[in-house]
């Protein structure tokens, strides 16, 4: 059998409860405390999956259940504190999309900065411009060559997801990005997002979305307070998911 293209192991990781407080230089001096709190909580804890090639696989649960952080740590942008995530593959993440782009400079010059970023060539990045910049449409194409910082945020997530989305990446990583934009832009989002998924690529997608994750999610996995609850077909695993939350609101 072929090895997972996404191999998680017990994976986990701890995080302060509370931010550095705030203490006069008194207090640092004479009582040697640096004002941060030894208070911690574990956001993901033993946290055991793996992926095939070619699936598609949706992320339930409710907020703060840890599933940005589980696609952050599959992406490699954090590190586990326990286990381990492992990607056979480059990967595509459509998380905080406009992360990576600098207001100062132009659109065009953070389409080829950030697409250099991912691996393309100059030339690469040459063929594939006009695609890129007309999926974003005509108010972004006039932009091209004003100041990113300029663009509304719906223009800078836009050209952002144009970009990622044509990357040659086998793996997908999309956290809510399917949410943002109008009708006519999201519908565009979920043509190629079926194009991506009929071309074999591999999904994880983390949505609030019932009817996304059931267009297209094939399995489900549930996280409830940074533990795996459930992990079988995605039907099942929304019902699980809204019967916990049915609970919880009675109680």
């Amino acid at each position: 059998m072929a090895k997972p293209v996404i191999e998680v192991r017990d994976l986990g990781i701890e995080f302060y409860r509370t931010r550095r407080r705030r203490m006069s230089l008194r207090e640092m001096v004479f009582k040697g405390q640096s004002g941060a709190t030894t208070e911690t909580f574990w956001a993901l804890r033993d946290i055991s999956f793996d992926v095939q090639r070619g699936e598609a696989v949706g992320l339930v649960g409710g907020n703060g259940s840890g599933k940005s952080t589980l696609l952050k740590m599959i992406a490699g942008v954090m590190l586990p504190d326990s286990g381990y995530a492992r990607v056979r593959g480059g990967v595509a993440p459509l998380i905080e999309l406009t992360g990576g782009f600098l207001g100062e400079l132009t659109a065009r010059e953070n389409v080829y900065l950030a697409a250099g970023l991912h691996g393309l060539t100059k030339r690469q990045i040459d063929e594939r411009y006009d695609e890129i910049v007309d999926f974003a449409g005509p108010q972004v194409q006039a932009g091209m060559d004003m100041p990113f910082r300029h663009f509304s945020s719906g223009m800078q997530v836009r050209i952002a997801f144009a970009l990622i989305t044509t990357l040659d990446q086998p793996v997908v990583l999309v956290d809510e990005v399917l949410a943002v934009g109008d009708r006519t832009f999201r519908e565009k989002c979920y043509t190629r997002m079926d194009s991506m998924l009929s071309g074999g690529k591999t999904l994880f997608l983390v949505s609030h979305s019932e009817p996304d994750l059931r267009r297209f999610s094939e399995r489900g996995l549930y996280l409830r307070s940074g533990e795996l609850k459930g992990d079988g077909p995605i039907g099942e695993v929304i019902a699980q998911y809204n019967a916990d939350a049915d609970a919880d609101a009675a109680s």
